[in-house]
């Protein structure tokens, strides 16, 4: 398969997106897992980030298919995030 580019698209939705002020950035990293992103995005950043990325419901998505933290994201993937979902 042909690499779709060098950066990996990272996504923010819902309450997510507010409490980190952003919907999303590209990153310039090599392969890695949903939890290595995770903690680079945390490095990466500041404040509210530790706290909104290390929720225990957080759901993700790795090219619009539902991952778990094991999950490999290569460069070219998008990666979205989004808060635990509640309903009644």
């Amino acid at each position: 398969m042909a690499s779709r580019g060098q950066s990996v698209k990272v996504l923010f939705f819902a309450k997510l997106r507010e409490q980190l002020g952003s919907s999303g950035l590209e990153l310039d990293i090599p392969a890695c897992t949903v939890a290595e992103l995770k903690q680079a995005l945390i490095t990466h950043s500041q404040g509210a980030w530790r706290e909104a990325l290390e929720q225990d419901n957080l759901i993700c998505a790795v090219n619009q298919g539902v991952a778990h933290d094991q999950r490999q994201v290569e460069p070219g993937d998008e990666v979205a995030f989004f808060p635990p979902v509640t309903g009644g």
